[in-house]
């Protein structure tokens, strides 16, 4: 009984993922709709879709100190009503200011949420279940992009006013995820974090009982002291610059492979490569489908394989796909050969940088800059993020969707040779092999001597 209990506030904090993927995707069944109606430019309609992501950034980086002084549970509770607000406002937009200001504001709720979710998870799941359960919420991202899509699909018939109630179906799963965090507890980290120890031993008897709760409570007050410790080490001098760096590397790269203008461009894509609205909308359909269903493929080896041996293999299988799909557009192939190349790049995306990324950048830096750097990482492909969705239209516009295609190829055959030479293997590996594959024997010691790292 208190194992399911358990469950229940991990898959309800999960649900903050299924807001971001539906959040994430819905823009992309309104962008020829919105573009007529509020008579944007290219460059308008590219803020019309990366300001969330602009929005994303800051309640990512934002709500770090918010969910530390009024609690997890509480700032989720926050990001239903944000993500509920924007989906509301959004699809009432009467100007194009106004539907790129609800954008920013869901980006807010979209980007908190990115960050609180995962945290919550990770501190109410046992030890033993806290990488399977976390990754539910990688996992509810896409199933909430599959949802978006086909919401995005079934409500395209009803007519001009249908992008208004794409945006208005995400108030539902909203509602939900508001009514739902009133059931589940306050993170026990964070009870003790602010002194209230008896609060956080009970939340622990419930959600953890094959454990010693007074011992888990003695190891959470530990990391909590550890952490603190960990606040004076700067990040952007050595030994760290070099690794902190990589980590800001790797997330640009994640960007860099396209697979966001295609979430976000899909329709306007294929509707260039000849199929209609209807047909374009579909195609979302299968691509969101295919997403969903690799990602528990990725899920199911990404332990058996290894983190840097995927991301390689990314970096030789999507170029292929994308160079594929490049060349069937420039010489207007047929396109359902575009789509096949496509879906075969979203099935390798899937299971190498789509499942990796988040987990390599957890693990690759040591336990007192874990947090910070995370963070930076995550700072550095949101932007890249935002950019990439603010410049594909204006690209279109000016070198059509052929050459962006090639871009995306060449620099993701790159990151390659960049995992390659700069990223060590973390599967099986215990922190201190990490730290000394990262390091070396003299690194590790400077290490040690500048925050006795582990």
């Amino acid at each position: 009984m208190k194992e399911g209990k358990m469950l229940r506030f991990a898959f309800t904090a999960a649900l903050g993922g299924l807001l971001f993927g539906f959040d994430t995707a819905v823009i992309s069944g309104t962008t020829e709709m919105i573009q007529s109606v509020f008579r944007m430019t290219d460059a308008q309609l590219g803020w019309a879709v990366s300001s969330a992501l602009v929005g994303c950034v800051v309640g990512a980086v934002g709500i770090g100190r918010p969910g530390d002084r009024y609690g997890r549970r509480n700032m989720l509770i926050v990001t239903a009503v944000l993500l509920f607000a924007s989906a509301v406002w959004t699809g009432a937009a009467r100007s194009y200011t106004e539907f790129w200001m609800a954008r920013v504001l869901g980006g807010f709720g979209v980007g908190g949420a990115s960050v609180m979710a995962p945290m919550y998870i990770a501190e109410i799941a046992p030890a033993r279940r806290r990488g399977l359960l976390v990754s539910t919420a990688q996992l509810a991202i896409v199933l909430g992009i599959v949802i978006s899509f086909f919401s995005n699909y079934l409500l395209a018939s009803i007519g001009e006013a249908s992008w208004r109630f794409m945006f208005w179906a995400e108030a539902i799963p909203a509602v939900v995820y508001f009514a739902m965090l009133f059931f589940v507890d306050e993170s026990p980290r964070w009870l003790v974090r602010v002194g209230r120890k008896e609060e956080a031993l009970a939340v622990i008897r419930e959600t953890n009982p094959e454990e010693n709760p007074e011992q888990v409570l003695h190891e959470v007050a530990l990391s909590l002291a550890d952490e603190e410790a960990s606040k004076h080490i700067r990040l952007f001098h050595a030994p760290y610059l070099r690794l902190v760096l990589i980590g800001m590397v790797v997330g640009v790269l994640n960007q860099c492979t396209g697979i966001n203008a295609i979430m976000y461009y899909a329709p306007m894509i294929f509707k260039a490569a000849g199929f209609g609205q209807d047909s374009a909308l579909l195609q979302t359909v299968v691509i969101g489908t295919t997403n969903l269903v690799f990602t528990f493929v990725g899920m199911a080896v990404i332990d058996k394989v290894g983190r840097k041996k995927l991301l390689m293999l990314g970096g030789i299988t999507m170029p292929l796909f994308l160079s594929l799909f490049a060349y069937g557009y420039i010489r207007e192939i047929p396109g359902f050969f575009l789509v096949a190349c496509t879906l075969a790049y979203v099935m390798f995306f899937c299971t190498t940088q789509g499942i990796v990324i988040w987990v390599i950048l957890s693990e690759m830096f040591p336990n007192r800059i874990r947090a910070r750097a995370s963070a930076m990482s995550s700072f550095a492909l949101w932007v890249a993020c935002a950019l990439n969705a603010f410049l594909f239209p204006v690209l279109k516009a000016k070198i059509d969707i052929g050459p962006i295609f090639i871009f995306y190829a060449l620099v993701t055959f790159g990151s390659f040779f960049f995992f390659w030479r700069y990223l060590v293997e973390t599967k099986g590996r215990t922190l201190e092999e990490i730290e000394a594959l990262v390091f070396g024997a003299h690194g590790m010691e400077r290490a040690r001597t500048a925050g006795n790292v582990f």
